[in-house]
């Protein structure tokens, strides 16, 4: 027997129980970060992981901010680093004043003050950088990133010459004795400004001046055609972005204690680059994704091989080759299969596929260990560990496995990628069928 109310397909009823879906389904992840990001402390408690989330957290905000003008609005930025680095400078500068006692401000409030002091410089420099768009644009903000890193050793008086400008985070009142002192203290400050940072920037893209960014990413010809003075709405996007990315300028300075040139040099901004494209800047949460695995490649890998930059090279150009969308969109393919409750249908492929990738992966990272010991770490002896198993790097044997897992990895990822994508193929046409 039918019911007597049926939604049908479209119905106001069917649209608005998706809706409420939707509603209920966003509050479970704000949730989900909310306790994440106070229970991952407790249970990575040593002092390097107390570092490495912090650092996180602060790279999130910056990447934020930065897919407020790449992913929402569509602007390619090489200079982001500029209105981040400035910011933390200004913020590095009323921490000294505060801790001379001529300015009474807690130091909790100070990202607030880095975040004003990149928006500051935002509307400076977005003046002239947003009457262009497109290639000139990216241009032009690549011509300020190298001018503003120039003249960090012009102007010592701000920048603090080679040296930077050292600070201390302790100064000041504590507030129910919360000193900052302890690196736990200075995490959940950090934890406390990225959840609001990411809160108040996805509120963003649901205003009507992110809608707004969207069709001027989209369809700049249209949007002037009905009216909207695109060249507006990209200033006033860099003027947002550079507001957050000088909140996560003035957390490295309550982190880090120091602000120099590197700040505002060209390897932030293309570190904040490669963050963004490696998560993806399609999906709100695909810079934090990006963020994560990017710190976990400059910080985490960096004190196991220093040979990192060659494996982060190495994964940037894999994701970008293979899904350039970036991680954020391979996970989001999964979401119509979990729809259709179809996803346990690709389960066995997937573990295959990643069986595969695990093998070429432990033969890329045997390979490049070898020859960086054969190459250059020679003086200090050819024996070398590798997950546990210590050997002679010069010797023909682990030349010989690396040889042989690269055969069976390629012979595994061609299998592989084969049942993926019949399996892909097959849950299609039955997702299709139910649908007819």
């Amino acid at each position: 027997m039918k019911p007597l109310i049926q939604a049908s397909a479209g119905s106001p009823m069917q649209r608005d129980g998706l809706r409420q879906t939707a509603h209920s389904l966003r509050w479970i992840i704000w949730g989900a970060t909310v306790l994440v990001m106070l229970v991952l402390p407790l249970v990575f408690s040593s002092g390097f992981a107390i570092a490495l989330l912090s650092q996180m957290g602060i790279m999130i905000i910056f990447a934020l901010s930065y897919n407020m003008l790449l992913g929402q609005t569509g602007m390619l930025s090489f200079g982001h680093a500029v209105y981040s680095g400035l910011g933390a400078f200004v913020a590095a500068h009323v921490l000294n004043q505060i801790g001379a006692s001529h300015f009474p401000l807690p130091v909790s409030l100070l990202p607030l003050v880095g975040g004003f002091g990149g928006m500051l410089f935002g509307v400076l420099f977005g003046y002239v950088t947003t009457r262009k768009s497109g290639t000139t644009f990216a241009m032009i903000t690549l011509g300020i990133g190298e001018m503003v890193a120039a003249s960090s050793l012009m102007f010592p008086g701000f920048f603090g010459g080679e040296g930077g400008v050292p600070t201390n985070r302790t100064v000041g009142h504590a507030v129910l004795g919360i000193t900052y002192g302890p690196a736990i203290q200075v995490y959940y400050l950090i934890a406390a400004w990225c959840l609001v940072s990411m809160i108040a920037m996805y509120a963003w893209t649901q205003t009507p001046l992110g809608r707004i960014a969207n069709a001027v990413r989209d369809n700049p010809e249209r949007a002037e055609f009905v009216g909207y003075n695109t060249q507006r709405v990209r200033f006033f996007v860099m003027v947002l972005s550079a507001f957050f990315a000088g909140i996560a300028g003035g957390l490295s300075v309550i982190d880090f204690e120091i602000v120099t040139a590197e700040n505002v040099g060209a390897a932030q901004s293309g570190g904040v680059l490669l963050a963004t494209f490696i998560g993806g800047g399609a999906f709100f949460f695909g810079p934090i994704i990006g963020s994560i695995l990017f710190v976990l490649f400059a910080v985490a890998l960096s004190n196991l091989t220093p040979a990192w930059l060659l494996y982060l090279g190495l994964f940037f150009v894999l994701v970008v080759m293979y899904v350039p969308g970036g991680v954020s969109s391979l996970l989001m393919k999964q979401v119509p299969l979990i729809a259709a409750r179809r996803l346990h249908r690709m389960l066995p492929s997937y573990a295959a596929a990643l069986g595969a990738a695990l093998i070429l992966l432990g033969a890329l990272v045997l390979t490049v260990e070898l020859v960086y010991k054969v190459q250059i770490d020679s003086d200090n002896g050819t024996a070398m560990a590798f997950f546990g198993l210590a050997f002679d790097a010069a010797s023909w044997k682990p030349w010989a496995v690396a040889a042989v897992l690269w055969a069976l990895g390629a012979q595994a990822g061609r299998l592989a990628g084969v049942r993926v994508r019949d399996a892909w193929d097959g849950v299609q046409r039955e997702i299709a069928g139910s649908n007819v």
